[in-house]
């Protein structure tokens, strides 16, 4: 009887202790894009490398992971830098770094309309 006792306050202290998760928050996404982006990717191009926008065809095409989840590779990109992108991930927190990267997801979704 201890032990199952043991074994449920565990359990409790476990999902009572985990940190919630929030959906990143798309209009704060923008807010931080028009801040550090916007000056190389205004509507989505890229002002460095025509090529590299953030249109989703190019996105699916030369970012790393994208089928295995859009916002993740977004996230891993800004995070990391490459090439001539400069990294951000010492500059934006996870949470401006989730929530910009909601938000290029969000507008590569509509075309940058």
């Amino acid at each position: 009887m201890r032990r199952l006792l043991s074994l449920f306050a565990l359990c409790l202290a476990l999902v009572l202790g985990a940190a919630p998760s929030f959906a990143a928050d798309v209009a704060h996404g923008g807010q931080i894009f028009s801040a550090n982006c916007a000056a190389c990717h205004m509507g989505g191009g890229n002002v460095v490398n025509a090529e590299r926008t953030l249109k989703a065809e190019a996105l699916a095409s030369y970012l790393a992971n994208y089928d295995g989840g859009h916002e993740a590779a977004i996230a891993y990109q800004v995070t990391n830098g490459k090439n001539a992108m400069p990294a951000f991930g010492g500059k934006l927190s996870e949470g401006d770094i989730a929530d910009v990267a909601a938000y290029v997801e969000d507008m590569a979704s509509k075309g940058w309309a």
